[in-house]
């Protein structure tokens, strides 16, 4: 094994969750691969089974000088629940990975694997930000005026209104941080537009962002069809519409693929058809490949944990590692920090003090 250098500012040093995923540690070396093609600043630290992550990491001699790995075992079952997988995951390869950047040894950490068991892990090591009660699931998703994002995608099924507040202020700081939009625009997913439609926590939630200075500008309430049409910059929601919602999108998605194939297929002009429009599909397909937005993010800890899509390849696993990074190199969590402190006028030494609940994710 090669020796890693404690985190200097000079180099980021990411985690890896190497038998997380369905097709690990495989897409996992291979993402790797490619980050470190992307950003050669970057050095892992892999944790996972040495005698099936070794070989394959010794294949690529530049990834493999650049990094370590730390042997275990043990690896969290997809189909595990996470509070089992708090009581009995302590020495598999996610909970060492989130444990690295809890002790400063990396400064992030990414996983493909059970998403409960990483967001109850994260939860419990990481600890929530002052300010913060819930951490939230976000993503960007592709839109007729370019990226949006949205959370919660399922990290909290019930949420409050004061909940949903603070999804709003992480999202815009995300917004504002990594896409570049000074005055990102916010909306409340609801049933309606109109003032009196929805539960009383998306009503009230309104009402106190319609009235607290926000790092960003409430538009309002927002509906389905306004995801995909990029009404606004940031699209708040519960965990359970949230991920009910981002599941139909991506369904349709596919939907939508697999009968743009059936109808290229219908006939000898069907195909001739195909062939003069392959660069512009080409583009399309590019413009919505999921594996371009692979990567969510888990809002609100004190580290920076990001969740790739379990099915994913290593092109998806390297845009989720470029995540990561990002977050990372913009000091995403010093930003939400601060503006928490403005806005509730809480100091970072409150965090060790009160560090908050595993939450209802167990």
């Amino acid at each position: 094994m090669s020796n890693v250098p404690a985190k200097t500012p000079e180099s980021t040093i990411i985690a890896l969750d190497a038998m997380g995923g369905d097709r690990a540690p495989k897409i996992v070396i291979e993402g790797a691969v490619l980050a470190r093609e992307r950003y050669p600043e970057i050095k892992f630290i892999f944790f996972g089974d040495e005698a099936v992550v070794a070989p394959l990491l010794d294949k690529h001699p530049v990834l493999r000088a650049c990094s370590e790995l730390r042997h275990t075992p043990d690896a969290i079952d997809s189909n595990l629940k996470p509070s089992l997988a708090l009581r009995q995951g302590r020495k598999s390869s996610m909970r060492l990975a989130i444990n690295a950047v809890a002790e400063g040894e990396a400064s992030s950490v990414v996983s493909a694997g059970n998403t409960g068991a990483l967001m109850a892990m994260a939860k419990f090591v990481l600890k929530t930000l002052p300010g913060i009660d819930r951490p939230a699931i976000a993503t960007m998703l592709p839109t007729q005026t370019g990226e949006t994002v949205m959370l919660d995608l399922g990290a909290n099924i019930e949420c409050d209104a004061e909940n949903l507040v603070q999804f709003a202020l992480m999202g815009a700081i995300f917004c504002r941080t990594v896409l570049g939009r000074t005055e990102p625009t916010i909306g409340l997913l609801n049933i309606g537009t109109e003032e009196l439609k929805g539960h009383d926590e998306v009503r009230i939630a309104a009402s106190i962002l319609r009235e607290r200075p926000i790092p960003g500008r409430l538009l309002g309430f927002v509906e389905g069809n306004d995801i995909t049409a990029g009404t606004v910059d940031v699209v708040v929601t519960d965990g359970f519409s949230g991920n009910i919602a981002l599941k139909a999108i991506e369904g349709t998605a596919h939907l939508m693929s697999h009968f743009l194939k059936q109808a290229f297929k219908s006939s000898l002009l069907a195909k001739g058809g195909y062939l003069l429009s392959r660069g512009a599909l080409a583009n399309l397909k590019n413009r919505v490949d999921p594996r371009r937005y692979n990567g969510a993010m888990f809002l609100g800890l004190q580290g920076v944990c990001v969740k790739s899509h379990g099915g994913t390849d290593g092109e998806g696993f390297a845009n989720a590692i470029g995540v990561a990074h990002d977050l990372v190199a913009r000091g995403f969590n010093a930003r939400i920090a601060e503006e928490l402190a403005r806005q509730y006028g809480i100091t970072a030494a409150a965090a060790a003090a009160n560090p908050g609940p595993v939450g209802d994710i167990l």
